[in-house]
């Protein structure tokens, strides 16, 4: 199988050590941005066209993930005697290293893909598209810990398939705690 490798060198990782990474990378349309450029390096231009925004506003955008080292220039060419840019990421997967704390008003929550997923599968659901599935077990936190870096690993091979097909699938999950309801212990 041919794997899906954007068209410019790439770091395997990169980490968000900030609350000014995490600021830039906390916002839905940077998020889309980034996951553009997985594909190939675009231009601003390029971008705006596919987020169907103003190529100013992408510009914006394009310029404080660059500045907080998540994307990067990988390539110019002149164009009338312009330098036209080509923007790629800094790494296949960011992890993000700052968290909230309880009261922290400072710094930035991350976009919650459970919310967005939700949002978009509307349509599939409706037409019958949408496979999905819902687990619940008692298992302590290290075993989470361990099944969700197995989890993590099939998105990154799933987001290195092959850019082929009309249609973009996306693949969501999430591994969080829940008030679900328990039986008891065996008498």
């Amino acid at each position: 199988m041919q794997i899906n490798t954007p068209d410019y060198e790439i770091a395997e990782s990169v980490e968000i050590l900030t609350k000014a990474q995490l600021r830039a990378f906390a916002d839905p349309l940077r998020m889309t941005l980034l996951d553009l450029v997985l594909e190939r390096a675009a231009t601003v231009a390029e971008l705006a066209e596919a987020v169907r925004r103003p190529k100013s506003t992408v510009a914006h955008h394009v310029k404080v993930l660059v500045d907080a080292g998540l994307l990067r220039i990988v390539r110019t060419r002149k164009v009338r005697a312009i330098d036209e840019r080509f923007y790629g990421r800094t790494g296949r997967t960011i992890h993000n290293r700052v968290f909230r704390a309880p009261g922290d008003v400072d710094t930035p929550r991350c976009v919650n893909s459970l919310t967005t997923a939700a949002a978009e599968s509307a349509d599939a659901h409706e037409a019958d598209r949408l496979y999905t599935t819902q687990r619940y077990t008692r298992i302590p936190a290290d075993r989470a810990s361990e099944f969700w870096r197995r989890v993590d690993a099939l998105a990154n091979e799933f987001s290195q398939l092959p850019a082929e097909g009309d249609v973009t699938y996306s693949f969501v999950a999430g591994l969080y705690p829940t008030d679900h309801p328990v039986l008891p212990d065996r008498a």
